[in-house]
Formats: structure tokens, sequence, C-alpha cells
């Protein structure tokens, strides 16, 4: 018999990057475990229009993470309807691989608007909603390209490397005073996603020929790693990055 999950007891949370993939997962796994309110935010919520009427706590939110006006429209409906945010994730992200030599100022630009500017901002914006109870905890999604770099990826790498940099600064910050406010990063490797399944047949056995526990990780994997950081059970955890990678990097 499965014993539910209540990791979450009746916590608000706001999930970005949440229509598929990663946010999707995430969305869904701390809604099962007990959130009394899960905001999923995403630029285009049509793909989660097959599954988020299963969950009576998700709510979606069309959202653009880059939208000062947008942000602030979503602080002030939070602030009305539950006068706080104990949980939020940093997910949403985009890639625009190019060799440096062809890559051009809007792949960066884009790519370092939306993945480390765009986590700045929701940042900023849910933090007050924190502070109001001096308690809650930050989980943005970094990636092993931002520790360890690839190929094709300065633009992402860049972004994701500066997302637990900043994440590190925050675990500081975020405590003046006597809260406790944590901020840690998780950075996936190679996770089974749409992104993934485009890649040639080819390239993907290589890539999986790379990670020592011998398969590509799944979405459902990075969302457990979430809940632990966003749950009382890290308590005692901030600043840090914890790799989901199955030992592609060590």
């Amino acid at each position: 018999m499965n014993t539910p999950n209540h990791d979450m007891n009746e916590k608000i949370c706001v999930v970005t990057g949440a229509a598929r993939g990663l946010g999707r997962a995430i969305s869904e796994t701390l809604a099962r475990a007990g959130a009394a309110r899960v905001y999923a935010c995403d630029i285009n919520m049509a793909p989660a229009e097959d599954w988020i009427d299963g969950y009576h706590n998700i709510t979606a939110i069309t959202l653009d993470v880059c939208d000062p006006a947008a942000l602030s429209g979503l602080n002030s409906r939070i602030m009305d309807e539950h006068g706080r945010v104990d949980v939020l994730v940093n997910n949403a992200g985009i890639t625009r691989d190019a060799l440096l030599e062809k890559m051009t100022e809007s792949d960066w630009d884009r790519v370092l608007d939306v993945n480390l500017k765009g986590v700045f901002m929701m940042t900023r914006a849910m933090l007050p909603l924190m502070k109001l109870q001096a308690k809650g905890s930050i989980v943005s999604i970094s990636s092993v390209v931002g520790t360890d770099g690839n190929i094709g990826q300065s633009n992402y790498a860049a972004s994701k490397g500066g997302i637990i940099a900043m994440t590190r600064g925050w675990a500081k910050e975020f405590v003046y005073g006597g809260a406790q406010i944590r901020a840690n990063c998780i950075a996936p490797g190679f996770i089974n996603t749409e992104m993934t399944q485009a890649v040639p047949a080819k390239v993907l056995e290589k890539m999986t020929a790379r990670i020592p526990l011998g398969a590509l990780g799944e979405a459902q994997d990075i969302a457990e790693g979430v809940l632990f950081l966003a749950s009382d059970r890290s308590r005692y955890i901030t600043g840090q990055v914890l790799k989901i990678d199955g030992g592609l990097v060590l």
C-alpha cells in the first residue's frame, strides 16, 4: 500500500517552466506531496492542458519570467490568495547551441535573459513573500554544463554557472537578520526529456555510454531531488549544488 507523501505539508509553491518536461514532473511531485497550492508557470501553458486538470492543487499561470509587470502581478495574486510563498523552483530555461564562431549575439542574449536574468527576476519577485515569514526554500535548476562546460554551449554554460554563483550568494544574503530562507541548486546530467529525445540515436548512445550508471536519468529523478531540497527534510542544507547525473561528472 502506498503511503501518502506529506513532505510539502500545505506549502505554497511556485514552479517556472512548468508546462512539460522537468517542470511538469516537479509540479506534479510537489502537488502529490501535499502542497496546498502549486503555481505552475510557463510562457506557454498549452502543453499542460492534458495533465494539469488532474490536480486540484495546481494553478496554471501563463508567465514570461523576464516580464516585470507579469511578475508583479503574480506577486500580488499570491499575496491576495495565500499571503506567502514557501517554495520557489526556478526551472525555466532554453538552449541556443552553436560553436563559438557561429554563435550570434541574439543566441547569447536570449539564453542569458531566460536562464539567468529570469532566475534573478523571479527570485526577486517572490522573495518578499518569503520574507513575510522569514522562511522558505529556493531551488534553481542549473546543469552539469554549468559546472564542467560543454562544446557548443558557451551561452548555456555561462547561464547555468551564473545560477550557481547567484545561489551561493543568496544562501548568505537571505539569512540576514535570522531568516531561514535557503537557496540551493540541482545540476542535472543527461535526462530523458523531449530535448534529448530529439538527439540522433548514435549521439544518444555515445552520451549514455559516458554515464557510469548506464542510462539516462528521468524527469522524476530531478523532481525527487527538488522535493528533498524544497522540504523541511533538508532544513540544514543551503548554498549547495546537488548533481543528479548518474555519475557523469565525478
